[in-house]
This record gives structure tokens, C-alpha cells and sequence, in this order.
């Protein structure tokens, strides 16, 4: 099956670079380009693409409030949001996940790992390698944000005591295979637990499971200097 892309981005010279790559792949084909976040939200809906390509810092409607906007719909469901973004700049990595961002790529990375990150997202996984969680949730989602509530505690009621064990070590950057080892089970186990949480607290990824651990208090940032 064809992986449907749609690429927001204010640069032309980076949207045409983007697309002449992900054209160049058999399994892919790029269905839209937007300048702002508006369009990239109009040109969703249209088009109902499997991923969207984001850049945050785009004139007009940002990246952030384009994230939202379609992670908010109902009928967009299916759709993943990857941001482009660099890591270490960007204090608004934290509002895209809370956002609904499914993953998070650089804007150097080499062409392998752009493509391998477009069907990573569009397969219904996170962009999150236990390195990059472990960065993010450090640097960015212990970050005070007023204008988003934390998730309420109670959210948590649903779930087994194993899930919310395994709810928290994928929160602290483990993978499937370290949690399995820990917990000495089958990484096919430890999917089906984090599969299940995900139902219960409808997340729609690993990487919103990660974001209502931590606004839940399931677990707590550890301070910078530890990291």
C-alpha cells in the first residue's frame, strides 16, 4: 500500500527536496504541499493523507496549532503528524506532543532516516526512540505549559497495575525489548499491555501514552542535571 505524505513547510526549496526523495520511493507519493498551517490543515482534510510532513516555525498559522488542529479531528484520525524540528532549539516540541505529534526528525537527518521515519508513523508507531524520549521528556515536557491541563490521575483507574507498570517504563525511554527483559516476558507481551493502555486512555500513540504519563504524575521529569 502507497504511504499518502503531505508536505507543510514555508520553504520551497526544502518541500521540492522532500518531495523529489519521498517520490523517489516506490511505496510513497506526496499528495500535497503547504506553505502555512492553515493550508496544511484544509489540505488534510482534503486529502486525508497518512502523514504530514510539519514544520513548526511556518508564517501565519504554525506548525503547533496546525498539529492540533488536525490531531483534533475526529475524521483525521488515521492520519500521523511528524514534525521537523532540531531538538535542542526548540522549547515547542513539548505543546506538539501534547499536541498529538506522533514523532519528531531533525531537519539534517540523511535520507534513510526521513524515509524509514515516514513509515515508521504511517505503520502507527512513534517517532521516539528511548534515546530521543528520554530527551524529550527531560528537556521538554517537564516544562510548565498554562495553557494545557494535566491530565487528571483518575484517567489511570482503567488500567491494570502491569499496564501502568509498563505505561511507565516506556515513559522513562525503555524499549519493548528492555521492558520485556526487566519484567521477563515477550516483547509481543509488553506491545499487547502498551496496546491495551492506549485503548483505555485513548492515546493515539506511543507517544501521547508517554504525555498522559507524565502530565498524570505516573511519573515525574527528572531534573536536567541528572540526565
Amino acid at each position: 500500500m502507497t504511504i499518502r505524505v503531505l508536505l507543510a513547510d514555508d520553504q520551497a526549496l526544502l518541500r521540492a527536496t522532500f518531495r523529489i526523495l519521498i517520490d523517489s520511493d516506490p511505496d510513497m507519493t506526496v499528495v500535497a504541499e503547504a506553505t502555512d498551517g492553515q493550508e496544511a490543515i484544509d489540505l488534510t482534510r482534503a486529502h486525508e493523507p497518512d502523514v504530514v510532513l510539519m514544520d513548526i516555525r511556518m508564517p501565519g498559522t504554525d506548525g503547533l496549532t496546525a498539529t492540533s488542529g488536525i490531531c483534533s479531528r475526529p475524521e483525521l484520525a488515521a492520519t500521523r503528524v511528524l514534525i521537523l524540528t532540531t531538538f535542542e532549539n526548540d522549547q515547542n516540541v513539548a505543546k506538539a506532543l501534547r499536541a498529538g505529534a506522533s514523532g519528531f526528525l531533525g531537519k539534517d537527518v540523511g535520507p534513510d532516516v526521513l524515509l524509514t521515519g515516514i513509515r515508521t508513523v504511517a505503520a502507527g508507531e512513534s517517532l521516539l526512540s528511548p534515546t530521543a524520549t528520554r530527551a524529550l521528556i527531560t528537556r521538554f515536557l517537564s516544562t510548565p505549559d498554562n495553557d494545557t491541563p494535566l491530565a487528571p490521575p483518575e484517567r489511570l483507574a482503567t488500567l491494570t497495575e502491569r499496564e501502568r507498570e509498563v505505561m511507565s517504563m516506556a515513559a522513562h525511554g525503555r524499549s519493548n525489548t528492555e521492558i520485556a527483559d526487566h519484567l521477563v516476558v515477550s516483547p509481543l507481551t509488553v506491545r499487547s499491555h502498551i496496546q491495551r493502555a492506549m485503548t483505555k486512555l485513548h492515546a493515539r500513540d506511543r507517544a501521547q501514552l508517554v504525555v498522559i504519563a507524565y502530565q498524570s504524575g505516573l511519573v515525574r521529569p527528572r531534573p536536567q542535571n541528572d540526565a
